[in-house]
Order: C-alpha cells, then sequence, then structure tokens
C-alpha cells in the first residue's frame, strides 16, 4: 500500500488549517471591528465640508489624474471642484461594488454552505462588515454633495447578475471578489502611505476600510487556496484563463471614472485615454494593483503557460508580491 507523502498534508489536515483560520477571521471580526455611526464623528467640525477646502486638491502621488499636467494647471478652486467630485465617486464605486458582494455572498451562503460550516459564521461577519461600509460611503457622498453615478452605465446594467456567480461558480466568485478588493485596497493603501493632506473625512473612511478589508482579502486568499486544488482539470484550466480577464475588466470598472466626469469638467479625451491605460506609466501602474493576484495564482497552480500569455497580453503581468499588503516600492 502506498503511504502519503510526508510533504503532502492530508484532506484532514487541510481542512483543519483551512477551520483554523477561519476561525482566526471570525474572532477578529468579534474583538476588531468598526460602527460607521458610533466610531466617526461626522458632526465634528474637523469633518465639516467647507467651500473652497484645498484639502480635497487630488494628491499626486496616489491619483494619476492629481499628477497630471493639465489637472496641475487648473485653478486652486477647479481642481477642488474636481477632487471632491473625483473622491465621492471613488466612495460610490466602493459602495456598490460591496453591494454586488454582499448579493454573492448570500447567494453562496445559501446554496453552497452545510450545516457545520465556518465558512457561514465568518462571512455572515463579512456581510455585516461590508453592510456598515455601504452606509460609511454612502454618509461620505451625501455629505461632500456631488450626485455622482458611481460605477458607469454597463456595470450598473449587469450588475445583478454578478451576485449569481456566487452561486453557480463560487471560485469565479471570490476571483472577482479579489479583483475589485484589489485595485481599492492597493489605492488607498497607497494615499495612506504617500502622506500627503487629505480631508479627514477621507483619511478616517479610507483606514477603517483598510482594516476590516485586510480579513475580506485574506478570506478571499484562504478560499481560493482551499477550494482551487479540489477543481478538477477542465475547471481548473478554465478559471486559470478566467482569472487574469477577471482581474483585467475588474480593474476597468472599479479604477476609470465614469465618462461623466470628463464631460461635466470639460477634461480633454486624450487625457482619459492616457490616464487609462496608454502611457507606460499608467500600464506599470496597473500592473502593480495585482502582484498580490499573481503570487496567488502561482502558488494555486493557475499561472500555467497559456495563463502567463493571457496575463501578458493583457498587459496585467509582472513580478509577484512576496507577502500580502508588499508596498510598491520604486528605485531612488
Amino acid at each position: 500500500m502506498a503511504t502519503q507523502s510526508a510533504t503532502a498534508p492530508s484532506s484532514t489536515a487541510k481542512q483543519g488549517t483551512y477551520a483554523a483560520i477561519l476561525t482566526t477571521l471570525s474572532e477578529g471580526s468579534v474583538n476588531k471591528h468598526f460602527d460607521p455611526f458610533i466610531d466617526i464623528d461626522w458632526e465634528s467640525p474637523e469633518w465639516a465640508i467647507i467651500p473652497n477646502d484645498p484639502r480635497w486638491i487630488l494628491p499626486a502621488s496616489a491619483d494619476p489624474l492629481g499628477a497630471h499636467p493639465w489637472y496641475l494647471a487648473l485653478s486652486e478652486d477647479r481642481k477642488i471642484e474636481i477632487g471632491m467630485w473625483r473622491q465621492a465617486n471613488i466612495a460610490k464605486v466602493g459602495l456598490q461594488f460591496e453591494q454586488l458582494l454582499i448579493g454573492g455572498v448570500m447567494n453562496y451562503l445559501f446554496a453552497k454552505v452545510p450545516n457545520g460550516s465556518r465558512e457561514f459564521r465568518y462571512l455572515n461577519h463579512e456581510v455585516a462588515e461590508e453592510i456598515n461600509h455601504t452606509q460609511m460611503f454612502q454618509e461620505m457622498v451625501n455629505r461632500i454633495g456631488a450626485d455622482v453615478p458611481g460605477m458607469g452605465q454597463v456595470m450598473r446594467l449587469l450588475g445583478s447578475l454578478v451576485p449569481l456567480l456566487g452561486r453557480y461558480f463560487p471560485t469565479t466568485f471570490f476571483v472577482a471578489v479579489l479583483a475589485g478588493e484589489e485595485p481599492i485596497d492597493h489605492v488607498q493603501k497607497s494615499m495612506i502611505r504617500s502622506g500627503e493632506t487629505v480631508h479627514p473625512i477621507m483619511r478616517d473612511v479610507m483606514r477603517i476600510h483598510i482594516a476590516e478589508e485586510a480579513r475580506h482579502i485574506s478570506f478571499a486568499h484562504e478560499y481560493l487556496r482551499h477550494r482551487v486544488p479540489e477543481l478538477g482539470f477542465v475547471q481548473r484550466s478554465t478559471l486559470s484563463l478566467a482569472y487574469p480577464i477577471i482581474m483585467f475588466i475588474a480593474c476597468d470598472l472599479i479604477v476609470k471614472p465614469p465618462r461623466s466626469l470628463f464631460s461635466e469638467f470639460d477634461i480633454p479625451r486624450h487625457i482619459r485615454r492616457e490616464l487609462f491605460w496608454r502611457s507606460p506609466e499608467a500600464r506599470a501602474r496597473r500592473r502593480d494593483y495585482f502582484g498580490e493576484a499573481r503570487m496567488l495564482a502561482t502558488d494555486i497552480g493557475l499561472m500555467n503557460p497559456v495563463a502567463k500569455l493571457l496575463w501578458r497580453t493583457l498587459r496585467i503581468d509582472g513580478n509577484l508580491a512576496r507577502y500580502r499588503g508588499e508596498p510598491i516600492r520604486t528605485a531612488a
């Protein structure tokens, strides 16, 4: 009788490790969580939205539009006006993505999760946190006062289909979850790390979101590490090709501002093309969003030769992150 390799953990051991991670994540949600109407003092004078506040000017180190010569040449009032609209729309996109995530998770729990599963407890914690995030983002939008659309019209029309992935194609759904969460997390961390002055309403909302999204991203990583090796060859091969395509599409949906920003503020069309994603700098920035996603794809066996070619064709290939949360470093 063949004996199991000492270096290959048994199925029972893998299940135990996964269950322990879910318990840790659930306990983290109990011990450290935020309520946007308790932990944020919305009526504080520091949080007041006042006219001509230069803290709304887009930070050049974290926002590509904020670094563009066209934007830098504008008057301060115009920079502030565009900055407020842009930040409100980013928050709106964030809450719309959270709503899709909540729908998909509830579909997954309804159809796929049996009694006794620790996924049930953790994912309900995550949904509770995501609901708080939608409240927090919408309150931020309301206080800024810009009537922003969030995602583009196509996604608003097709968005109701995304939660069905949670029921019928759960591994694909959690890849889509990562495809949305990774760019948002990357942009917010870059803004916090930049040290540039931003309005306190943005600063504190981002800090809360980053803290709790760390758990959500960790779960999606661990779910895929646990589930993908169980898939058959055809399913794994299909997912290896779907993975970079989902990352590519989601990045556009999450990061690119809607056309209404450019029309409302008479931003030249060529600037939109440069920023998303014609210039070498823009393409490098997009590649940076997915270092952790590429690391995960490699770890779980989804970076086969055909998949590598697809990553390169989509121009989102690049170095792998060495660990989760590794900052992007540039040469001095």
